[in-house]
């Protein structure tokens, strides 16, 4: 989609500066990173940050920091859009399962967000026996790593919404919501491991 796609929520020159300065940064140190590990060079980012205890320790930190940003910033773009006004099927069910609501959901995860102390993410995560939960991580953390499966995620690095939302968290996660594409995101979670 377009830098403007998401206006008013998200403007423009945040999503132009997020994807193609903050995302792509992680993307050339990662590749810094792996230089000269040819052992590595086949697997996927998501590979490497799930599997990131069997990393050599001289880069350990580097993926974990590089490419869980990759990981988590390719995993976000397409949840964002503006398909669906929530969630249905095995998603709606699991959402309503754990926290009773679609609301309770809600506000649940803004809570996780706002708790978020300096950089990172709250998410909605699938746990391996099929459940839901809400977590957060700090800085470029993933939950892949933990073995859960990112579903929904809200970026609360100040990158992601300073330009427009500058220090009001709140207003910027309230908008994300406005954005989630619910389409999206009920299909990845329907997706067999």
């Amino acid at each position: 989609y377009a830098y403007d796609a998401l206006e008013p929520s998200f403007d423009a020159a945040t999503m132009h500066l997020h994807h193609d300065k903050h995302h792509q940064a992680y993307v050339n140190n990662l590749n810094i990173a792996v230089a000269g590990h040819s052992d590595l060079a086949g697997k996927t980012v998501n590979e490497l940050v799930a599997g990131l205890s069997s990393i050599p320790e001289a880069i350990r930190k580097a993926v974990q920091n590089q490419g869980g940003g990759h990981a988590n910033h390719s995993f976000w773009w397409p949840t964002l859009g503006k398909g669906g006004a929530a969630p249905v099927g095995e998603l709606a069910k699991a959402i309503d399962a754990k926290f009773g609501s679609l609301t309770a959901f809600q506000d649940n995860l803004t809570d996780a967000a706002m708790h978020v102390f300096g950089s990172g993410w709250a998410w909605l995560v699938k746990m391996p026996d099929g459940t839901v939960a809400i977590e957060s991580t700090a800085n470029q953390d993933s939950p892949l790593t933990a073995g859960h499966t990112p579903v929904v995620g809200i970026d609360v690095w100040e990158h992601a919404y300073y330009l427009k939302y500058q220090n009001k968290r709140a207003d910027y996660v309230k908008a994300f919501f406005t954005v989630l594409n619910w389409d999206y995101v009920t299909g990845k979670f329907a997706e067999k491991a």
